[in-house]
């Protein structure tokens, strides 16, 4: 049966219209996104049958563009699209950023930091550059390495920081392996760049850890 054969409040698109968009299942939203079906499936019959075979939605959303280009009903164009709203979706929370106090909004630092670090497959370690009323100027990922761990250079951090003409800052790093808790390793480096930037008169206010579905505060855990 097709879409258009349903009950008007059971059609995706028209829920969201009526219910809005929180009220849609993984498979619904999906099929928005679609659009159509093929041969002998609705839309959202392909979307529960896509998110069977990648294993949820996020693997879907996180796949590589050849991943992604193999499932049914997929290709390039659709591939472009999802990039496409990805990417708006990190750019509204980094301009809800740069609006406020980052401190006064810690669940949308979080959901920033988490849409920017959650899909590397490598350890990233990126700054979060603030200005007076920590509202932020730029987000940048300054260091890459390896499955377990990246390294970090301190001198880099102070040269970035006078640049933006910074006064504060907030450390991100992603832990691939899913688990956000801080290592000896992450309290070492966060000292010796709290130390660094002492001399150049930048507060340090956070630390967050990127795991798998958690992101875990140097601050909240006294760690600063």
């Amino acid at each position: 049966m097709s879409i258009t054969d349903w009950p008007l409040a059971e059609r995706p698109r028209e829920k969201l219209l009526l219910q809005g968009a929180h009220t849609l299942s993984d498979a619904e939203l999906l099929a928005i996104f679609l659009r159509v079906g093929c041969a002998g499936k609705s839309a959202v019959d392909l979307a529960r049958e896509l998110l069977i075979t990648f294993g949820g939605l996020r693997p879907l959303l996180e796949s590589s563009q050849a991943d992604f280009c193999s499932g049914l009903g997929l290709g390039n164009a659709k591939y472009a699209q999802l990039q496409a709203v990805l990417e708006m979706a990190r750019r509204h929370l980094s301009a809800s950023l740069q609006e406020g106090d980052v401190m006064s909004s810690p669940t949308l630092v979080r959901d920033f930091l988490r849409a920017k670090l959650r899909h590397h497959s490598r350890e990233v370690f990126a700054v979060m550059f603030l200005d007076n009323q920590n509202r932020l100027i730029a987000y940048e990922e300054l260091f890459f390495g390896t499955i377990d761990g990246a390294a970090v250079y301190p001198r880099e951090i102070l040269m970035r920081a006078l640049q933006h003409k910074s006064v504060a800052v907030i450390f991100a790093h992603n832990h691939p392996s899913g688990i956000a808790e801080p290592s000896q390793a992450d309290r070492r480096i966060t000292q010796r760049l709290q130390a660094a930037l002492e001399l150049i008169d930048v507060r340090v206010l956070d630390h967050m850890v990127v795991g798998d579905t958690h992101v875990v505060s140097f601050a909240e855990r006294g760690l600063l």
